[in-house]
């Protein structure tokens, strides 16, 4: 697979922002037992050297009919637990692993279990927007609680009210620092950050701030749940300008290469993404090899892609977001500090 990560340059801005405050904490880690499912072991490797800690030992097995066994290879007892598992390709077998792995930790009488799920695929199921369909994150929240998952801390959630489907404590952390960062490294000349359409428009603005940049939108159609959507007109000057087109996630590729074709119809002089989650269903990487977008940076919330990455696409890492979090949680400290952008 060919990806870059900038793990260490990741793990020195956040450390480096919360220095002043580690001076009069102590970084204390005893105790905390992070564990990963088979949709992370890469970030969950990754918050273990951020942490400095060794990773939790468990396996999963998978049966040749497709049912899933998880197990515990030490004692949680009384412990405090932390696992790792994001919900992407396959979805669905990654999510019941993640109950399984849940109510395992209950059963083995772990003290409390708080779910990092770097990316909750059925977010994206937040509404009844037409009769007699499910509100499937709902669904997904309720099977969570009901497994025994104490917190749940996530990144980019679709939607922010889904926080309020759950009953436990739930905190969605943000990307925007790290994407940005890595942007600023680029040094794109006069560029402008693009919200592919008016949803997203709130975010992209932070986007812009954070960078300093002007702003643009696009307006786009979205006909069926078939996962293509219509990229009508861009909304903004972006005229000999470098485009930096922002969203929080990506399956097809379809949104990013259409406003791509339109901003370059409309004078942009190239185009990069920044994007949370590279979900990436097949076929998405030879479309994006095929089209005008220059650089796609992702994180690495996602990293069970079903095909190989194009070398256009640039994976910086979370890690220490998400271990900072942990240890934060685990001693009890506010993370607010973690939501300033």
């Amino acid at each position: 697979m060919r990806m870059k990560c900038v793990f260490m340059d990741a793990t020195h801005q956040l450390k480096k922002g919360l220095e002043a405050e580690q001076k009069e904490r102590h970084m204390s880690t005893d105790g905390i037992l992070v564990f990963s499912g088979s949709g992370s072991p890469r970030l969950a490797h990754r918050v273990c050297e951020y942490l400095g800690i060794p990773q939790g030992k468990g396996e999963t097995l998978r049966f040749s009919e497709g049912n899933l066994f998880v197990r515990i290879l030490e004692n949680v007892r009384g412990r405090r637990v932390y696992l790792v598992q994001s919900t992407a390709y396959p979805p669905n077998d990654n999510f019941m692993e993640l109950l399984f792995w849940v109510d395992a930790f209950k059963r083995a009488s772990a003290e409390s279990v708080t779910v990092l799920m770097p990316y909750f695929s059925y977010a994206k199921g937040d509404k009844k927007d037409e009769p007699r369909v499910s509100i499937r994150a709902r669904v997904c929240a309720d099977a969570i609680e009901a497994a025994g998952a104490d917190r749940v801390v996530t990144m980019d959630l679709h939607a922010p009210q889904i926080q309020g489907f759950f009953r436990i404590p739930v905190d969605d952390l943000y990307a925007l620092s790290v994407l940005c960062n890595a942007v600023k490294k680029m040094d794109l000349p006069d560029m402008i950050v693009v919200s592919p359409d008016t949803g997203f428009a709130k975010k992209a603005r932070k986007y812009a701030s954070y960078l300093g940049a002007s702003l643009a939108i696009g307006d786009k159609k979205r006909a069926a749940h078939d996962e293509t959507a219509e990229i009508m007109e861009i909304i903004g000057d972006v005229r000999g300008k470098t485009a930096l087109v922002v969203d929080d996630f990506t399956i097809s590729g379809g949104t990013l290469i259409d406003v791509t074709e339109k901003l370059l119809e409309r004078g942009a002089q190239s185009v990069t993404a920044a994007v949370t989650h590279g979900v990436f269903s097949p076929g998405a990487m030879a479309r994006i090899d095929a089209s005008a977008i220059a650089r796609i940076l992702i994180t690495d919330t996602v990293e069970t892609q079903p095909e190989p990455l194009s070398g256009k696409v640039q994976v910086v890492t979370v890690a220490p977001l998400f271990g900072e979090a942990i240890r934060r949680i685990h001693n009890r400290e506010s993370i607010s500090v973690l939501f300033s952008v």
